[in-house]
């Protein structure tokens, strides 16, 4: 799995049409508090049980119609869902599997409070809300 800060993973998916950039958090997360702009949605796991999906990778690979030569970058909140999705994405089979460091809304700040330190919106990136 390769891990790219957030300018590199835009760079990337700017330059490689192939690419599709999968939004691993919850639903609430990716409608709520935003997302990138051309993100697709494929929850790793949601609330309430938090369980894993067991159908993720199955469902990236209907979203990438079987092509796992096709890159996909995964970004989660802060960077720590979206590696235990790729590694199930790597276990499936899938080649190139990119990681987004610092993930949407980047780490704690001293007051715990995200989006002041890092991630996609924090680097001025394209993102909306639903």
């Amino acid at each position: 799995m390769q891990h790219l800060d957030p300018l590199a993973a835009h760079a990337f998916l700017q330059q490689t049409p192939a690419a599709v950039l999968v939004d691993c958090r919850t639903e609430i997360e990716h409608m709520y508090v935003g997302h990138p702009v051309g993100a697709e949605h494929v929850a790793w796991q949601e609330a309430p049980d938090w369980e894993i999906d067991p159908h993720f990778a199955v469902n990236v690979k209907r979203l990438v119609k079987g092509d796992l030569t096709r890159p996909v970058v995964l970004i989660c909140r802060s960077g720590s869902r979206s590696i235990f999705a790729g590694e199930a994405l790597e276990n499936a089979g899938f080649q190139t599997v990119i990681n987004v460091v610092e993930g949407f809304e980047g780490a704690l700040d001293d007051n715990f409070h995200r989006g002041t330190l890092g991630g996609w919106r924090f680097r001025g990136l394209p993102w909306q809300q639903s």
